[in-house]
């Protein structure tokens, strides 16, 4: 099993819109864990690039993710209704609201590119896909990992044949991994909770993720069953991450005191700082993903622009302020020889 090859079980969480960039996740491979690149908001070619790119940087395993495409309704009605509600904070920013248009995020071609590149380890968000995706990137050598939120979706994953789960809490920063975007979601479940049940239900390696910041968080998870813990939140302040500098200021910012799900930013709930936007457009967004990313990529990019962190999706996890300025491998190697003495001091109590 691949992950068992792994000098450390800590993986890189696939976090889109630049921030796990081929610096960062060759850094955490070079460094015993293992790096992932995320596949989702660009073109099937900026992948090639990144993965291109991360050949030359590591040869050890890393990893891609993928967004799994659904079909989900969307109400016209309720797009309209918030389209003129964003204009309020377009109009403050000088943005403009964007098109509320929906696509694959060109997942035909972004498959074709990790079957020809044969990656180590391909992951998935938003979905299981189909058996005979799956069996087309075993067939050339991938690892095949599902993200899920509840015991539902792993059984699902584990008859369409997956490798292994990720398990994500709801503590974890950034989009929930749910299957399907509505109103009336599956119960949500802590991290712990959702390990126990899921290894009651499925036998298959299970990875960790939502609110590890540490080594004694991880070495609870690890003594929990389960066989690597993915952390995002811990690795966003380093220099490798390709966070906005507002983002990484904004983690270890006073002013922010709090982490909420919402889906005022895309339109699928998310884990992300409370700030002046949350406050504002939290109750008014409906479901609709990727349409409402589109509507406000212009307002958030606006944002970072001029300095205003209010008006930025600022991601991450119930964990944040416990997030450090580290390198990626100074970070790697400070939390297994944490988990070290943590495991150490449960032996030595039994």
């Amino acid at each position: 099993m691949l992950l068992q090859s792994l000098k450390y079980p800590i993986i890189q969480a696939p976090m889109a819109g630049g921030v796990s960039n081929p610096i960062l996740a060759s850094a955490v491979s070079n460094a015993g864990g293992l790096g992932f690149l995320a596949g989702g908001y660009k073109t099937a070619e900026a992948m090639r690039q990144e993965i291109l790119e991360m050949r030359k940087r590591t040869k050890h395993p890393f990893g891609v993710n993928l967004f799994v495409p659904n079909e989900d309704a969307v109400q016209e009605e309720e797009l309209s209704a918030y389209r003129k509600q964003l204009e309020t904070a377009a109009h403050q920013l000088g943005a403009s609201v964007g098109e509320a248009k929906t696509d694959d995020d060109n997942w035909e071609n972004k498959l074709n590119v990790l079957i020809e590149e044969k990656v180590p380890i391909v992951s998935f968000t938003f979905g299981c896909p189909s058996p005979k995706v799956i069996q087309q990137l075993k067939e050339v050598g991938s690892f095949v990992v599902v993200t899920v939120t509840t015991p539902e979706e792993a059984l699902i994953a584990r008859d369409a044949g997956v490798d292994a789960l990720c398990l994500q809490g709801i503590e974890a920063g950034g989009h929930r991994a749910t299957f399907h975007n509505t109103v009336k979601m599956k119960e949500d479940y802590s991290l712990l909770m959702l390990l126990r049940l899921v290894r009651k239900a499925v036998e298959l390696p299970l990875i960790a993720a939502g609110g590890i910041m540490n080594g004694e968080d991880i070495a609870l998870i690890l003594t929990a069953g389960a066989k690597a813990v993915q952390l995002g939140t811990a690795f966003l302040r380093t220099p490798e991450s390709g966070a906005h500098r507002l983002h990484k200021k904004a983690i270890a910012d006073p002013r922010f005191q709090s982490t909420v799900i919402t889906r005022a930013f895309t339109g699928r709930p998310a884990r992300g700082l409370v700030n002046t936007f949350i406050k504002e457009y939290d109750q008014l967004a409906p479901c609709a993903y990727p349409q409402i990313h589109y509507m406000t990529k212009d307002i958030r990019k606006k944002a970072g622009e001029t300095n205003n962190p209010d008006y930025m999706s600022l991601w991450a996890g119930q964990g944040f302020p416990f997030a450090r300025e580290l390198t990626a491998a100074e970070l790697v190697k400070t939390l297994m020889s944490e988990c070290e003495q943590a495991l150490k001091r449960v032996a030595f109590r039994i």
